[in-house]
């Protein structure tokens, strides 16, 4: 437990350092004045302290530069603005102790000094220093943890694929650490593709965990299962067991599964209250994927119904999540609106251009919710 006194009465910090050994903090460093304080803390320099300063008495009348400028300039350095100081003056001024307390300082003793008041504020000062090197300490690991818990996340989204029937991509924007959305894609055989896009019910760390949990199960689920009908509804059955009847909590997603078919041109799919996708084919022809069922988990048992899109040619299939259509809502029309007339002004666009024309830069560095684009091109 280190102290630093900082005064320029040579007799004061006799007088101090005699208090502090004899309580049983013996680690007591003494300097002259706030010069040689910011020496010793290394205040302008990238070099390490000589040991940690737990606690700072500081005397508030000193020449040249007084206590309420030291402690203004300790404020400024990232490093030494959480170590508490405590005031140690014969000046009565109320006004001039209340500037000590705005600029940073945690407390203050009145010369004469008491040892008894001394002592106890000294020890509140180091409980809370204590207490805020815990909370430091617990925050670092959470970041940490959050951090790699964001790693692991997206490691299980799905990579880019482009072969000769289909060509599949996503383009992903988290609000937080942690996102809710999830996509994944998985052929089913030579040509046929598992694609779904889930949005989870909240943020953080609990829409994170949903979405693990949902990737531990989710390729053999559409691999052996494949109809959409079922996928869907073994996913339900998956949520419901997350179900907390004490907290009287659902976790549910919405989401948007289907099987494109590029040897028999067309696509089956479930769309579980989730953002219908548009789906442009055959020229000018537009299609919405809109019906299916409610989002997955929010009941034990749900009806589903799979529909058919079916395309002659090609497809461009584009599926989002709502905090895309949030940031592109205009004046006079609502988001799902105001994104499909942007999709069909660029959807002949290359992927890249396209991304880049329909999120630029600047909402993507300002959004509120996750946002996620899934796009489908069939060949």
């Amino acid at each position: 437990m280190s102290i630093l006194v900082v005064d320029d009465n040579p007799v004061n910090l006799i007088i101090i350092e005699k208090i502090l050994k004899n309580e049983g903090y013996p680690d007591c460093i003494k300097v002259n004045s706030a010069h040689e304080l910011f020496d010793y803390l290394k205040i302008d320099s990238d070099e390490p302290m000589d040991c940690d300063v737990d606690l700072i008495l500081l005397d508030l009348m000193m020449p040249e530069i007084d206590g309420l400028e030291a402690c203004r300039r300790l404020q400024k350095v990232e490093r030494l603005k959480d170590i508490p100081i405590i005031i140690v003056t014969a000046l009565g001024d109320s006004n001039k102790l209340a500037e000590a307390l705005d600029l940073g300082a945690s407390d203050y003793v009145m010369k004469p000094i008491n040892k008894v008041e001394l002592m106890a504020r000294i020890r509140a000062a180091l409980r809370l220093k204590y207490e805020m090197d815990w909370h430091i300490e617990r925050d670092r690991k959470i970041r940490y943890e959050l951090d790699l818990a964001k790693q692991v996340q997206r490691s299980v989204l799905s990579l880019p694929i482009d072969d000769e029937l289909i060509n599949i991509r996503a383009n992903y924007y988290p609000s937080s650490e942690l996102a809710g959305d999830m996509y994944s894609w998985f052929p089913i055989d030579e040509h046929r593709y598992g694609i779904i896009l889930l949005d989870t019910m909240g943020h953080g760390i609990s829409s994170s965990l949903v979405c693990m949990f949902i990737s531990s199960v989710l390729q053999d689920t559409i691999t052996e299962l494949t109809d959409p009908e079922k996928v869907i509804h073994e996913l339900n059955r998956y949520m419901s067991q997350l179900y907390s009847k004490d907290h009287f909590i659902h976790y549910y997603f919405t989401a948007i599964y289907m099987v494109v078919d590029t040897r028999n041109k067309q696509i089956e799919y479930v769309n579980a209250g989730h953002p219908p996708a548009v789906v442009f084919h055959d020229g000018d022809q537009i299609s919405k994927m809109d019906r299916g069922s409610c989002a997955v988990g929010f009941f034990d048992k749900i009806e589903i119904e799979k529909s058919v899109i079916r395309y002659k040619d090609t497809a461009r299939i584009f599926m989002f999540t709502d905090g895309l259509m949030e940031v592109l809502e205009e004046e006079g029309m609502d988001g799902f609106q105001a994104l499909t007339a942007k999709l069909e002004q660029c959807k002949d666009m290359e992927m890249e251009d396209f991304v880049q024309w329909l999120v630029p830069e600047e909402l993507r560095n300002d959004h509120e919710d996750d946002m996620c684009l899934v796009i489908v091109r069939t060949k």
